[in-house]
């Protein structure tokens, strides 16, 4: 089984993320893609954040039932930051992957992958291939930092749906509800989240 490993807060997890994993598994020919809700991402706080049981509930019903997605609460259940160099000694371990598992990397990270516990190692382990994020739509992707690792670059299709632009229309009351998939509105709703309100 080839595994690709796409992490992320997923606060909430949107068609954007889904679609990523789909395309660069296609792309390359991962036959399994695992997401990986963080804990405590270690470069930046989760902003509204409902809980990591929440965030992780919505991953897994945003898959459930697509034989492409895997969920993995590795990060949760450990606790403390979400280091991603533990995540991958995880996945080899329990998941068993044939060859090196790949690891999504968004072209926004690569300037500062150097500063990840235990970047080269990490390099090493893994398949890395960066990503086209909406913010950097207007540039060439960016290797810079993962110049002197093999890496590859996706050619992702991007689509312009963020989690902090759906926790800002949920709150102001604007349209939502498509940017998800149809069982985490359902959640989101029932358990009023991101200041979600019944207008």
């Amino acid at each position: 089984m080839k595994c690709l490993v796409l992490g992320g807060s997923f606060n909430p997890i949107h068609l954007g993320h889904l679609f990523l994993g789909q395309e660069v598994a296609y792309e390359f020919g991962y036959n399994r893609v695992i997401l990986v809700p963080s804990f405590i991402p270690p470069h930046k706080s989760i902003v509204d954040d409902p809980g990591a049981d929440a965030r992780l509930a919505m991953v897994r019903l945003a898959v459930s039932g697509d034989p492409l997605f895997g969920v993995e609460d590795c990060e949760i259940g450990r606790g403390g930051i979400s280091y991603t160099i533990d995540t991958i000694d995880h996945i080899n371990e329990f998941w068993r992957p044939s060859g090196k598992p790949g690891l999504v990397i968004g072209d926004d990270l690569v300037d500062g992958f150097g500063t990840w516990l235990d970047s080269e190692k990490l390099a090493h382990m893994c398949e890395l291939i960066v990503a086209r994020r909406a913010a950097c739509a207007d540039k060439p992707i960016r290797t810079g930092q993962l110049v002197p690792y093999e890496h590859r670059s996706a050619h992702n299709l991007i689509l312009e749906i963020s989690s902090t632009d759906i926790r800002a229309r949920i709150a102001s009351g604007k349209p939502w509800r498509q940017l998800v998939s149809e069982d985490v509105v359902t959640y989101i709703e029932s358990h009023g989240l991101y200041g979600y309100r019944a207008y």
